[in-house]
């Protein structure tokens, strides 16, 4: 089998939370959702588990972060064109989230940051490699 990237998040509301992750792009598993799990598919390797509170706490030890008002970690994804970081991130604003930084060109890679209903923080960026810069000699 090949390296799987599953991500685990917390969340108040499963259901707001699986509308937003569906708006943006996500699809549902069914397979491995239930009443406090749903399993969101953004590619054949990469995976976003958004789980209850009381269903995350089996998992861990310690408390879960205040996401809202810290950072518990910066998720990026990229995608095949600037035209679908927009999306992404328009998408994700007309879904509830919120754009807590603006639109950042760095010539040879174009981001926008999200933050889902619950704060966690997602950065979908654009890179064209051949625009990279290259030292001079």
């Amino acid at each position: 089998m090949a390296s799987q990237l599953f991500i685990n998040l917390a969340v108040k509301d499963l259901t707001k939370s699986l509308d937003f992750y569906t708006q943006v792009g996500f699809t549902n598993n069914p397979q491995f959702s239930d009443d406090t799990t749903k399993c969101m598919v953004w590619s054949e390797h990469i995976f976003v588990m958004i789980m209850t509170h009381e269903k995350f706490k089996t998992f861990v030890t310690k408390p879960i972060a205040d996401t809202k008002n810290n950072v518990a970690g910066l998720f990026a994804l990229s995608v095949e064109s600037l035209d679908k970081v927009n999306e992404f991130a328009d998408k994700g604003v007309a879904a509830g989230g919120v754009e807590p930084v603006p639109f950042i060109d760095y010539g040879f890679m174009q981001k926008r940051n999200i933050e889902d209903p619950d704060g966690h923080t997602w950065e979908i960026f654009y890179m064209d490699m051949s625009k990279f810069p290259t030292e001079q000699a």
